[in-house]
């Protein structure tokens, strides 16, 4: 089942791919140790491939859905 995000939502990482590509017009391909388990960003868009923009602190990535789910702002 895929998962759908809405641009401007925040999510969270969940598992980490082997690399990760960077959203930019030229991506590159990056170690995945760039962000971590547990990271947190912000959904600027949805891409081919069930793959999905995503500004973090350190950039934007392209992370397929399988390694995110949305953060849920609990507090207490």
């Amino acid at each position: 089942m895929e998962k759908e995000f809405t641009v401007g939502q925040k999510v969270r990482v969940v598992a980490m791919p082997p690399y990760v590509k960077t959203a930019e017009s030229m991506p590159t391909l990056r170690s995945a140790n760039v962000i971590a388990i547990g990271a947190e960003g912000i959904v600027l868009d949805r891409r081919p491939g069930n793959y999905w923009g995503i500004r973090f602190e350190k950039g934007a990535f392209l992370l397929d859905s399988q390694y995110i789910e949305a953060a849920e702002n609990d507090r207490g």
